[in-house]
């Protein structure tokens, strides 16, 4: 089939016509959550962003691979398990299982294959003596094996950067006594009391980047249709997954490098340190999981999105007002080819989810559009909304009582006192509508 669908790729910055490798079959890598801690709302625009574009290629027609990993083995997970006086069995099995409660509430399907990093340190093993046969690697004593960059002619092609330029990542602590700031380690030593797995080089366990290349050349294969992940990856974990992959593989590593924008709070960068760190688990207690995915696809994935309680309480309205007409709309059995179309050009430009939103919204008041229900239906394939599921609304008795007092009102022909009512129960949250079945109640 001849795709439409355009996606900027950050190795080439700019927007490509997505063409996979193998005829209507797409390979999609995407890094998934380190689960040293719950999850916050980085992870929910980053599981979003690529739940929409796994959604999309299925929806044009692609078969799709999707495979996002766990990290259940890094400093950090170390570290917080000794904080918490825990094993890191024990740290790793409930932060996934929190992990898998927050996406399942954000309308996330789940990968068709989610390795753990400790299920392929064989693997990982076998890269690294590749790259040590073909002369990429040095033994720094005592630390563990490291990757020498400069053997690498392409490193610095994904994030743009001349190798003299480069700072060292957050995640890469500089050493004296490595050969390049930038060099990255592959296999790290273990210390007493850390977990370990035995290799040629000692016993030890692998460095972050190397999780990924492994994984994904084992459940894949190369080239990669997709590698994606969040805008902070690009360097150096991008950067150094493909220096490991195609030295140690001898082939390319992926043909299309999608990443998510960044997550703001209230027009600051998130962060533990700065105290705005919020976690799914925190708006989810005040928001319903459709409409934190409603606010995240009102921004193109790339752009930074910025939350905050306003524009969180926008979304909520807007989701609800939208639920509120599709309520009403009656079924005809069709589909709308014009405006499915208008979505898919939308999406097309690099799943431009805000303007294909718009168009859903125009279908919705469209008082001449046929055929809205089933293009509904359609659209949500892509959004994971439920628009069309009917809500269990709970209203609270003090609401129903000042119902059945409005009802008696209407009853009575007392339409001051039914305005009235109607009123208190709006200030409560719901609103009422009146049907010859009776008066039906909403929350708003």
């Amino acid at each position: 089939m001849e795709s439409k669908l355009k996606l900027y790729n950050t190795l080439t910055r700019k927007k490509e016509v997505f063409k996979p490798i193998h005829k209507n079959f797409v390979g999609m890598y995407v890094c998934g959550p380190t689960v040293n801690d719950v999850p916050h709302l980085g992870h929910a625009r980053n599981q979003i962003s690529f739940d929409i574009l796994r959604r999309y290629l299925i929806f044009i027609g692609y078969k799709v691979k999707f495979v996002s990993n766990i990290t259940d083995i890094e400093d950090k997970i170390i570290n917080k398990a000794n904080e918490l006086g825990i094993s890191i069995k024990e740290l790793t099995e409930k932060n996934e299982k929190e992990h898998f409660q927050d996406y399942r509430a954000l309308e996330i399907e789940k990968p068709d294959v989610q390795p753990r990093a400790t299920e392929y340190v064989k693997e990982m093993v076998e890269l690294i003596k590749k790259l040590e046969q073909k002369n990429y690697t040095y033994t720094i004593q005592g630390d563990g094996v490291y990757y020498d960059i400069s053997k690498f002619k392409g490193y610095g092609k994904l994030s743009h950067q001349k190798i003299e330029n480069l700072k060292s990542g957050a995640r890469v602590e500089a050493k004296e006594s490595k050969r390049n700031k930038e060099d990255f380690v592959l296999w790290k030593f273990s210390k007493p009391g850390e977990p370990e797995w035995n290799s040629p080089w000692g016993k030890g366990r692998p460095g972050w980047h190397i999780e990924c290349s492994a994984m994904s050349e084992k459940i894949l294969g190369l080239p990669l249709d997709i590698h994606g992940g969040g805008q902070d990856l690009i360097f150096p974990h991008h950067e150094d997954e493909i220096a490991q992959s195609e030295a140690g593989y001898g082939k390319k590593f992926a043909n299309f490098w999608i990443h998510n924008g960044m997550v703001n709070v209230d027009k600051i960068k998130m962060s533990k340190s700065l105290g705005n760190f919020k976690t799914i688990k925190e708006i989810l207690k005040e928001y319903n999981g459709r409409v934190i995915r409603y606010f995240v696809i009102s921004s193109q994935y790339k752009q930074p999105i910025d939350f905050s309680k306003e524009k969180l309480e926008d979304a909520q309205n807007s989701y609800q007002r939208l639920k509120n007409i599709i309520s009403e709309i009656k079924d005809d059995k069709k589909v709308n080819k014009k405006y499915l179309e208008e979505f898919e050009n939308a999406m097309n430009d690099d799943l431009n989810t805000p303007n294909a939103l718009q168009v859903l919204w125009k279908l919705v008041r469209d008082e001449k559009a046929e055929g809205k229900l089933k293009t509904i239906k359609k659209m949500d394939e892509i959004f994971g909304l439920k628009l069309l599921e009917k809500e269990k609304v709970d209203v609270p008795a003090s609401v129903m009582k000042l119902v059945h007092e409005r009802e008696t009102a209407r009853k009575k022909k007392d339409w001051k006192k039914s305005d009235e009512l109607r009123e208190k129960i709006h200030k409560l949250g719901f609103s009422i509508d009146d049907t010859d079945e009776g008066s039906r109640v909403r929350k708003i």
